[in-house]
């Protein structure tokens, strides 16, 4: 048997991570373009972002519990094959259907990558579970700065058609599944630590793992929700606004690689409270600033849900160890969940506030179809505007939830301590 390349491992992970997150940030630059080139809805893009959510979800819910049976290896190559059919049908797509059908690809491509590599960390690295899966996870707002910049370089040199976009992600994708080739792989920590497949189903419907699970769909849908539409939503506060979500995953990404040991010597429940609290004040700042101030608030925005993704996953890992690989799929086919419901919501609430932000004496149709320069075109940009900023200060009633919810998880801890 060949020893397990932990280091090899690890960066072939971080590669596959970084090829989810190219599809989260390029889909959000396309949300605009496919509205135009395909005649669709802000609605209807929704249905089709949120498909990745959906397909994510059910690689996450269905091949967690198959890592066990089958191996991570099996589950890696799901993920590859899924990749590659993904994104090649997104780059031949005519229509609603074919990016439909091909964003449910890629979202069970990266599905799958989650449900290897979460599981593969924390047996390779038993004693920083939390540090490891930080830095791990930083890697997916990399992977959106990387994509942010690509789109917004192809744009400034003139390849304006969003597929070159996509076939650049076939790079990352032949890379990590030409690094995880042949790669012998760990037992999961659940089989390792001997806990039973019963005990491992028993702790995953426990009142704390159902309530970690209900915060999960709501950490989720504050940050994939916000950021995936973050573009269309700024599109009029800023020249670039791209860039914005750029600006966002960098800070997301820079936190995780460095905040990594400062979050691992502290509480996780202080750590997603305050989480929350800069969420909640970040999406507030960002529904009631332009100009420049715009980057300030999402500073404090990028922040607030940087640690969210990675200390749910480790507080679920330290604290319900016997849920072993399926907890961990559970748990980010969960927050995929809240990241699918909240994308056609955001979609939905974008285009009721944009009908709201229109004169009596207009017509949508009419201001959308307007010549650049013209009145009609200026006060488009206006009503756009508005409603962009509106649909940010309805988010920030999830991340309110949420300060009341980790609140009370920081009060239950310390009991529990106490005793």
């Amino acid at each position: 048997m060949s020893p397990i390349k932990k280091t090899a491992l690890f960066n072939a992970s971080c590669v596959a991570l970084v090829v989810t997150a190219l599809a989260f940030a390029t889909r959000g630059s396309f949300v605009e373009i496919w509205t135009k080139e395909f005649n669709l809805t802000h609605t209807q893009v929704g249905w089709i972002v949120g498909t990745a959510f959906w397909g994510f979800t059910l690689a996450m819910i269905f091949g967690g519990p198959l890592v066990d049976v089958i191996g991570i290896g099996r589950i890696i190559s799901i993920a590859f094959v899924c990749h590659v059919i993904g994104i090649v049908m997104t780059i031949l797509a005519s229509g609603f259907w074919t990016l439909f059908i091909s964003t449910l690809f890629v979202g069970i491509a990266n599905g799958s990558v989650e449900a290897a590599c979460n599981p593969l960390i924390t047996s390779m690295y038993t004693e920083e579970k939390t540090r490891r899966l930080n830095r791990f996870h930083a890697w997916f707002p990399t992977g959106i700065v990387i994509g942010g910049l690509m789109v917004y370089f192809f744009t400034k040199l003139g390849i304006a058609d969003w597929r070159f976009s996509m076939g650049a992600m076939l790079i990352p994708t032949l890379w990590y599944g030409i690094w995880f080739l042949n790669k012998e792989f760990p037992k999961t920590e659940r089989v390792v630590s001997g806990f039973t497949y019963k005990e491992m189903l028993k702790s995953c419907v426990s009142p704390l793992f159902i309530f970690i699970a209900c915060c999960m769909i709501l950490t989720a849908a504050t940050e994939l929700g916000t950021n995936q539409w973050i573009a269309a939503l700024m599109a009029n506060v800023t020249d670039s606004p791209i860039l914005l979500l750029v600006w966002i995953s960098g800070i997301m990404a820079l936190a995780r690689q460095t905040g990594g040991t400062m979050i691992h010597n502290m509480k996780s429940t202080v750590v997603l409270l305050t989480s929350a609290i800069l969420a909640f004040v970040g999406l507030l700042l960002l529904g009631n600033t332009s100009g420049a101030m715009v980057f300030v608030a999402a500073a404090v925005f990028a922040l607030g849900v940087a640690f969210f993704w990675p200390s749910m996953l480790g507080f679920v890992s330290e604290n319900i160890p016997q849920s072993g690989a399926l907890g961990l799929a559970i748990m980010g086919g969960i927050g995929f969940l809240g990241g699918a419901i909240a994308q056609p919501a955001l979609g939905a609430i974008f285009d009721a506030q944009t009908r709201i932000a229109i004169p009596v004496d207009q017509t949508m149709d009419a201001l959308k179809t307007a010549l650049p320069g013209t009145p009609e075109a200026s006060l488009w940009e206006q009503v756009q505007l508005t409603a962009g900023a509106h649909t940010l200060l309805y988010v920030a009633i999830v991340p309110a939830i949420l300060i009341l919810a980790f609140a009370y998880l920081y009060i239950y801890k310390r009991k529990q301590l106490a005793k």
